[in-house]
């Protein structure tokens, strides 16, 4: 396996979720770095659906979207939330929409990982689109939330634990 390879495979394993950040501000470049991986994602038909919004902590909707999740001091303490929506219009099939937007994310969160940020995929605020959309001052006939990536420079060390292999595979390899 060459250096390139084991770098990737290495990133995936070592890449946890962050939810307490410093008080640094996030590089405009590390940020650009994150939107460019998540603009290489796949799609299908290569349609590229996705849409993004990058909230930094001063602007008054970061705290409006802090209102609208039970995650609100991990969106107050982030120093950037990346917002990954979906233009309804861009989209062609529902499921593979969504499918490119998770693998658009994961690419941004290895982005991140990879430039030295922590960043968390915070979901739950996505269960109430109309509010959450409201706070970004964003249409909901347009958008379609999928995500907030909070994001700063990691004040914790990340940890996570994983099924054995036995566990997910429906038939022995």
């Amino acid at each position: 396996m060459n250096d390139h390879a084991k770098a990737v495979l290495e990133a995936m394993r070592q890449r946890r979720s962050i939810r307490k950040f410093t008080d640094q501000p996030v590089e405009r470049e590390h940020l650009e770095a994150m939107l460019e991986a998540g603009r290489w994602a796949p799609s299908g038909l290569n349609n590229q659906p996705w849409r993004f919004l990058v909230i930094r902590p001063e602007d008054p909707r970061a705290e409006r979207l802090a209102d609208c999740t039970k995650y609100a001091h991990v969106v107050r303490q982030a120093q950037a939330l990346v917002c990954v929506l979906l233009e309804k219009e861009a989209m062609y099939s529902p499921m593979k929409d969504h499918q490119g937007a998770g693998a658009c994310i994961q690419n941004m969160l290895l982005a991140a990982h990879a430039k030295g940020l922590g960043a968390v995929w915070l979901g739950q605020i996505i269960n109430d689109q109309a509010t959450a959309l409201n706070a970004m001052g964003l249409d909901e006939n347009t958008y379609e939330l999928q995500a907030v990536l909070a994001v700063g420079h990691p004040a914790q060390k990340g940890s996570s634990e994983r099924k054995t292999m036995n566990e997910l595979l429906l038939e022995a390899l």
